[in-house]
């Protein structure tokens, strides 16, 4: 069912247990493009889902790293939606399982968050597993340590997710009497998934500039995510 803004701005306001499901058009106000649009990083790309992949960074690996430094904005700031989401969680139960990779919700403050894809900022050398801050990534992707190679501890295309991430986003879930769902065409498994993992009396609230594809009854408001959350 199609709603307005102000009746998603109140069912959000007038829920106490909430889990929020953010995807990268949360972040496109803060100025981190999107990965799907014409505008996002992957235009122009002929094979962007292998420039991401552990394939790529296994067998071509300078082209594995001039890639990923593209995703990082060092200049991007939490915008209204994650602020107002990390807020919350002084007055409700709140959770945030995002699938972004970019660190925002961390930024604004957010403490029971999943990073289901992990997260850019998360850095280790795949040699000695010893944890390497991520500016000295941006600099090169040689362990100085060790000679070996530097990742970002991020879900890449042929990698499988850890149990724990998925048990703990799976408990969020099914805890919440309203899901939200924010800013994401809602097309990527396993997280599209996990609105199954809902209880069979919890709402469903989905924010986005388009419709998404989604079994039983929810409710839709067209709009872009910071048009309900400068008002909660």
């Amino acid at each position: 069912m199609e709603i307005t803004v102000d009746q998603a701005v109140k069912m959000i306001q007038q829920s106490k247990k909430i889990t929020f499901l953010t995807g990268a058009g949360v972040s496109t106000p803060s100025g981190v493009p999107d990965y799907r649009s014409l505008q996002g990083v992957y235009h122009g790309l002929e094979a962007p889902e292998y420039l991401l992949s552990s394939e790529c960074l296994i067998r071509e690996p300078e082209k594995f790293y001039q890639f990923v430094k593209h995703l990082y904005h060092e200049e991007a700031r939490p915008n209204i939606i994650h602020q107002a989401m990390a807020e919350m969680e002084n007055t409700k139960d709140i959770w945030v399982i995002s699938q972004n990779i970019d660190g925002l919700h961390e930024t604004a403050g957010s403490r029971h968050l999943v990073n289901f894809h992990g997260s850019l900022y998360d850095c280790y050398c795949r040699k000695c597993q010893q944890a390497v801050a991520w500016t000295d990534y941006l600099q090169s992707d040689t362990h100085k340590d060790c000679g070996g190679q530097i990742r970002p501890n991020i879900v890449l295309y042929g990698e499988g997710f850890e149990d724990a991430v998925i048990q703990q986003a799976i408990t969020a879930v099914g805890n919440a009497e309203l899901v939200v769902i924010v800013g994401t065409s809602f097309q990527v498994h396993p997280f599209c998934d996990l609105i199954y993992e809902k209880r069979k009396d919890a709402k469903v609230l989905v924010i986005n500039q388009t419709p998404i594809p989604l079994a039983g009854e929810y409710n839709f408001v067209q709009a872009n995510g910071t048009a309900v959350f400068e008002k909660v």
